[in-house]
């Protein structure tokens, strides 16, 4: 895979792409607004980029050695897509570099990866191919069921449209109870549900719908829910310390990430050599599908062995989430982390 890599003094203007068109806007936001307040102020101009169903607009920007600046919503100057640039006080800037932290649609299924790859804009994590087939989770499990270094659960996939009549009895039989039944292209488990019964499988269908066009029904997998984060350091792939979650919820839903109902153990007190066995699987993950940047995989580690669950390539990146724990755990600084990632990305 083709790496970008670029010098430091070619990089002065970096654009924090947030907002989606998808139901984790708000999430995005957050996560956009930590990461450009982590990024060397020293080294970069930073400038955020709030974006949302084709409104492109500058939210906040921090000059070099400066404070940051918050626009007026009603005050915000539009970003020129011809050559993503944008006038500032009479002043043409046009940015260097894209670090996207969209959640969802255009920034995390390849859309936005390509306008920037047209246009000729380098940007932070996986390419526009790679983030579109990461994205989707039943594609995602596809490029990984033939592999011998990690398991993945049965799943059934439907299209909106398509669903035949029976479909809930054969889920069961084939996949059994519980399950899940989850959109194939979303994240932050909007649109999922545990089925318990199977007079509810139908109901858990077109909640899925709702948040996307394809749904897939997947085996439950019981076990410890185990995250890794991959980056590439410029001569490496590098894994992050693991993370072990435990829900107080059902699973790991929207409340359980974001409103506290959640612990995370970091690092994860497993055994070593599953913690060992996690880290190098998700550095194999992430070579295997192309990947570039920084991405996150998580697991499901059963009595029979390592289940995968999915790819996230664009992580959640508030101050409490996974990743951000994980670079406080291996020690390092999230700005001099961040500087890496746009770095060799």
């Amino acid at each position: 895979m083709k790496r970008r890599i670029f010098l430091n003094n070619m990089i002065k203007s970096i654009a924090v792409i947030y907002g989606s068109d998808s139901s984790e806007w708000e999430v995005s936001v957050r996560s956009g607004e930590f990461t450009a307040s982590q990024i060397d102020g020293g080294k970069y101009d930073v400038y955020e980029i709030f974006a949302r169903f084709g409104r492109w607009s500058l939210a906040a920007y921090r000059r070099r050695g400066e404070e940051r600046v918050a626009i007026p919503e009603d005050e915000r100057p539009m970003v020129d897509k011809s050559d993503f640039s944008v006038v500032l006080g009479g002043e043409k800037v046009k940015f260097d570099y894209a670090y996207i932290m969209q959640h969802g649609t255009p920034g995390e299924n390849g859309l936005m990866q390509g306008y920037l790859e047209m246009i000729g804009v380098p940007h932070s994590g996986c390419d526009a191919f790679v983030a579109a087939i990461t994205f989707d989770k039943f594609s995602c499990k596809s490029y990984l069921k033939d592999v011998d270094f990690v398991k993945c659960a049965d799943d059934i996939f439907v299209r909106k449209g398509e669903v035949a009549e029976g479909l809930a009895q054969k889920a069961v039989e084939r996949l059994g109870l519980p399950m899940f039944v989850k959109p194939t292209d979303g994240g932050s488990s909007f649109g999922v549900t545990k089925v318990k019964k199977v007079e509810d499988f139908d109901a858990a269908v077109e909640a899925a719908f709702a948040e996307g066009k394809t749904v897939m029904a997947e085996g439950a997998i019981v076990g410890r829910e185990l995250t890794c984060a991959v980056y590439f350091n410029g001569q490496e792939n590098v894994a992050l310390p693991v993370i072990e979650i435990i829900t107080e919820n059902e699973f790991f839903d929207y409340e359980a990430k974001y409103n506290g109902h959640s612990r995370e153990v970091c690092p994860a007190q497993i055994p070593d050599a599953l913690r060992d066995e996690i880290q190098a699987v998700s550095k194999k993950i992430y070579s295997h599908l192309g990947c570039a940047g920084l991405v996150r995989v998580d697991y499901i580690a059963a009595e029979d062995g390592l289940y995968f669950l999915e790819v996230n390539t664009i992580p959640g990146m508030t101050s409490a989430s996974l990743v951000p724990q994980m670079v406080r755990a291996a020690g390092l600084s999230m700005t001099d982390f961040l500087t890496t990632i746009i770095e060799n990305s």
